[in-house]
């Protein structure tokens, strides 16, 4: 019986969250259940492996940036903003890296019409957009075929930051708020939504929500 765990960490900083998803993934064994940890970041722009620093319009002194080692390029995170770090092992659950992307759009665009709100992926430029703007980023890395890093998604962010760098790679990218599109729409409301679908879609048959810090058990000295 597939099982995994659904964390809300509440606000983190992105490096200790990143240290901690590198241990967790490589102390993972066979028997390791799956999890999913839900956070919002400090403010913050982090690049990915591609990024080649061509995408930075302009620094902030306030803000920093950090290179992680997921796929895709640069990207803003910060209050407002839900991420979604999945760590799931792809052997167990029997699909290839491929399928894996298609799922995780799948999950999100799903979520989406829930609320009656109709939305599409990108494959030159991951991710998923509303009415040509983007709401969903993605970017991931797999370990000894478990995922780490994962999604965020924009409810009720602060999209100024988003004016000093390309995202994505992407000059032309506009992104947006789900809350400009439907002020009802809260992060733990949709958050709510998001879990029932990703776990319909992974099949997962029990579901584990814990309040338990997982940065509390992970030593990352």
């Amino acid at each position: 019986m597939k099982k995994i765990y659904i964390r809300n960490l509440g606000k983190t900083h992105c490096n200790i969250i990143s240290s901690a998803m590198h241990v967790f993934t490589r102390s993972r064994t066979i028997k390791t259940i799956d999890e999913i940890w839900f956070t919002e970041h400090y403010s913050i722009f982090t690049q990915g492996i591609l990024e080649k620093n061509k995408n930075i319009i302009k620094k902030i002194k306030n803000i920093p940036i950090e290179l992680h080692d997921r796929g895709g390029k640069i990207t803003y995170h910060g209050p407002g903003q839900q991420l979604v770090y999945i760590l799931i092992n792809l052997k167990k659950n029997k699909i290839n890296i491929k399928k894996f992307l298609f799922l995780i759009e799948k999950v999100i665009i799903n979520t989406l019409k829930i609320f009656s709100i109709e939305s599409y992926s990108v494959t030159k430029f991951p991710g998923i957009y509303i009415n040509k703007k983007k709401f969903c980023s993605i970017g991931f890395r797999i370990i000894n075929n478990c995922s780490l890093y994962g999604i965020s998604y924009n409810i009720n962010t602060n999209l100024k930051p988003y004016d000093y760098i390309n995202p994505c790679g992407n000059k032309f990218i506009k992104m947006i708020n789900l809350r400009d599109i439907n002020p009802m729409i809260t992060m733990k409301i949709f958050r709510k939504k998001f879990i029932e679908v990703f776990t319909k879609i992974f099949k997962y048959q029990e579901i584990y929500k814990s309040s338990y810090n997982v940065l509390d058990k992970i030593d990352l000295n």
